[in-house]
Order: structure tokens, then sequence, then C-alpha cells
């Protein structure tokens, strides 16, 4: 037998809370000193204080966690609840990254505001580029839900390329169509996208993986050290020097992923992601 003392400690909670548990009785002592008035508890209550707590973190009331354990509650059915309640805070923190990770890139913009840019854009010439490619059209929720769709899309050209034993020779890239930029997000909420691995021949196509080449073209470019969630400041870099250079567009916008490192840590020296940024353009 344990001292209530010793029993709270073991289960890292206070004396006060289970002497309210006593009183509301939900969780009674093993034995009573009639004459001290002393609490006793034994390993074997340790199940039922375990669910106890579990269904207490769950926000539920003190009276409805009763009632489901004299019910008979099992450890399965409550373990069912904890994941289910997991999947959910999950979910929570994802979001919250979301919105914080929104919140720096706006943060970044009107910092920038009134500034010299800090991305530099040049001009160069791309020659014509076999490529092999998944194009779909995929709704827009956000980098941390578009960019494990985009990852299949590069694996799966990248299965298809195995099949027919051709290495790709060049960075992934990733494609945004002009209509994306016109009518699609804004009436449908829909992107078209292509993601294209670079070979030196033709090879078949199968129902999915189309094979193209990409045109000769000039582009302005840019190239970003870090996180996605920084490209649209890059992104409108290039924007900006097109509209005051006299350029115009004439072509899907690439990314074109020079480095990315997944498991990159935060505290390392390189960037985890280096991205090109190529506008293919022309002369007004």
């Amino acid at each position: 037998m344990l001292t209530i003392g010793e029993f709270a400690w073991l289960c890292q909670v206070t004396v006060e809370t289970l002497r309210h548990y006593d009183r509301v009785k939900l969780l009674k002592p093993a034995h009573l000193d009639k004459f001290t008035g002393y609490r006793y508890y034994s390993l074997d209550q340790l199940p039922r204080l375990n669910r106890i707590l579990a269904l207490k973190n769950l926000g539920l009331p003190l009276k409805e966690i009763a009632r489901m354990l004299d019910q008979g509650i099992t450890a399965g059915e409550i373990r069912g609840i904890l994941e289910e309640k997991q999947a959910e805070l999950e979910e929570q923190i994802q979001e919250t990254h979301r919105r914080l990770s929104s919140v720096k890139v706006h943060l970044r913009q009107i910092e920038s505001e009134g500034k010299m840019p800090e991305h530099e854009v040049l001009l160069k010439t791309l020659e014509a580029q076999w490529i092999a490619s998944v194009r779909a059209n995929l709704p827009w929720s956000g980098q941390d839900i578009l960019g494990p769709t985009i990852t299949k899309m590069f694996d799966e050209v990248g299965e298809h390329l195995d099949s027919q034993n051709v290495k790709y020779t060049g960075p992934g890239i990733a494609l945004w169509h002009e209509s994306q930029f016109i009518h699609t997000v804004i009436d449908q909420g829909d992107m078209d996208v292509e993601t294209a691995l670079l070979i030196d021949k033709p090879i078949p196509e199968s129902s999915r993986v189309k094979v193209r080449k990409l045109p000769k073209n000039e582009v302005a470019y840019t190239v970003h050290h870090g996180d996605f969630s920084g490209l649209p400041l890059a992104k409108q870099a290039v924007f900006s020097w097109i509209e005051n250079n006299g350029y115009r567009r004439i072509g899907p916008i690439r990314e074109v992923y020079l480095h990315h490192d997944p498991e990159h840590e935060a505290n390392e020296d390189s960037p985890r992601h280096i991205t090109e940024i190529q506008f293919p353009v022309e002369k007004v």
C-alpha cells in the first residue's frame, strides 16, 4: 500500500487532486485508516487513474469520466479516442505552421518596401531541352499540402524514366502555366502545374508521362536560398524587373530545384533549399 503522497508522486498529480477525486467518488482510496483518516492506495488503482487523466486531458468533465469508467470503457477504446485527438491536434499544429509561414512572408514583404530588393535578377539564354513531365490541375491549399503532391508527381516521372532505363540530366523543374495567373486560381481555385525532369533524347511516353522539347528561350531569373515560403518575394522581384526593363513574359514560370533537402536541420549553415526562378521573356 502507498500513502496518498507516494501515490501522488508516482502518478505526477497533486495530493489535493486525489482528495478531490475521492470526494466526487471518482477514485476512492484502497484503504482508509478509520483512526487517523489517512488514505492509502494500491498499484492496482493505477490503470483507473491513468484512464481518468487521459480522459481529463481531452477536456471531459469528471462526471462524464465517471460515467464512462463505470460503464467499463476499455483501454482500446480510450486509445482510439486519444489517437483521434492526436490527429486533430497534429492538424491544428500544421495549420498553425502554415499560418506562421504566411505571416513571415507578409512581414518580409512589408519590411522590404522601399528597400533594395534582396534578389538579383539577371538575363540568360536557355537552349532547347527535352523533358519528361506530368501535368495536372491542383487545388491551391498552401505549400505544405501542395509540396507533397508535387513530390509525388516528380516520383511518377522518375519511375517512368527508370522503366525506360533512362537517367535524367538535370534538376527537377516545376512549370506554372499562364492560365493559373489569369482565370483558374480566381474562378476555380486550381493551379495548372507541370513537373518535369530533363532528359537528353526523346523516349516513349506513358498515359501520364509526356515527352516534349522546351523551346530555346531567353529568361529573366533569380536564385532563392531558403525555404519555399520565401519564393513569393523572389517571384515578385522578377515580375518587377520585367516590368521595369521593357520585357514581357512568354511562357510558364519555372521553378528549378537546384538543391532540395527536406531532412535539413534549421541550424545548419547551408540553406535547406536553393531554387532558381525563371521567367521566359522577350523584349517588348
